[in-house]
């Protein structure tokens, strides 16, 4: 038998929540009146469980679990087009980097690989200002317990030039530091 859900009143703690994750995203969900542009540019709409259209849609309803629980929210590439072509200005690709945050600090993770690829790429970018690849395929396949996963693919990329063993470090660093620092007091990190 299939599940059903049923759409009420939103509660204060629902509505609280919703005002805190607009604020956060920077946001107004209640302007989205459905036009499904963000979803028809998404490169990765295709993979999602709900598009970005669908996500904006559960949260209007009251359904905050169930959008945290989406997979979509972790798909999401954070490339901006969705954002760039809502003609009423709502940023779903802060909206869905706020969902996130809202679903790791609420231990709502489908997928647990997902989310320590997500910790392992953060912490690279904080540690030498940029993406490393092989730190992050190190760092990833150890927490998840896959320790050869991809591990063929390594050698092919470094001759190709597309991969170092070695992580290349920005100038700034320090700035970086900074924008980290300012990202978890203000709970965003």
């Amino acid at each position: 038998m299939e599940a059903v859900t049923r759409i009420g009143p939103l509660t204060e703690d629902d509505r609280r929540l919703i005002e805190k994750l607009e604020k956060e995203a920077g946001t107004d969900i209640n302007l989205c009146y459905q036009c499904g542009k963000c979803s028809a540019g998404c490169p990765v709409s295709f993979a999602m469980d709900y598009t970005p259209r669908q996500v904006i849609r559960l949260l209007q309803l009251g359904l905050i679990d169930e959008a945290l629980g989406a997979e979509s929210i972790w798909i999401c590439a954070t490339c901006e087009t969705c954002s760039e072509r809502c003609p009423r200005g709502v940023d779903i690709a802060s909206l869905m980097d706020t969902l996130r945050r809202e679903a790791l600090r609420r231990g709502k993770v489908a997928d647990k690989k997902v989310a320590l690829f997500n910790k392992a790429f953060l912490n690279t970018v904080k540690k030498y200002g940029r993406s490393y690849e092989a730190g992050i395929l190190l760092y990833h396949n150890l927490s998840t317990r896959q320790f050869f996963k991809d591990a063929e693919l390594g050698l092919p990329m470094m001759k190709r030039g597309k991969a170092s063993p070695f992580p290349e470090k920005i100038k700034g660093r320090d700035e970086m530091a900074k924008i980290f620092a300012r990202a978890l007091e203000a709970g965003r990190e």
